[in-house]
């Protein structure tokens, strides 16, 4: 199992949200905080253990970049991404 850190892509295993894709804004004991920019935005991320998270990728994105380097990400800018992300997974047989 790899360790998933801040501006990751990983996917819910358990629980209402089976399945969606988020990017993980902040770790911290255990847990992860994340946001898909739509359902769950950057300004009230969703607090979720990681034991019921699975890492699905270490984007190099634009958004990324900015998550990792602690500056201000925009909902539109993560929908956007994980759009992009599930676009291009789909193509590649993933998810």
């Amino acid at each position: 199992m790899m360790d998933i850190d801040r501006a990751d892509i990983v996917v819910s295993i358990s629980g209402r949200d089976v399945g969606k894709c988020y990017y993980v804004l902040a770790e911290e004991d255990g847990y992860a905080f994340l946001s898909d920019g739509k359902t769950r935005r950057v300004e009230k991320p969703k607090r979720k253990k990681l034991k019921h998270l699975r890492f699905e990728s270490k984007d190099a994105g634009r958004t990324a970049i900015k998550i990792r380097n602690g500056e201000k990400v925009t909902n539109s800018e993560i929908r956007r991404s994980l759009a992009e992300y599930t676009v291009t997974a789909e193509e590649k047989g993933g998810m």
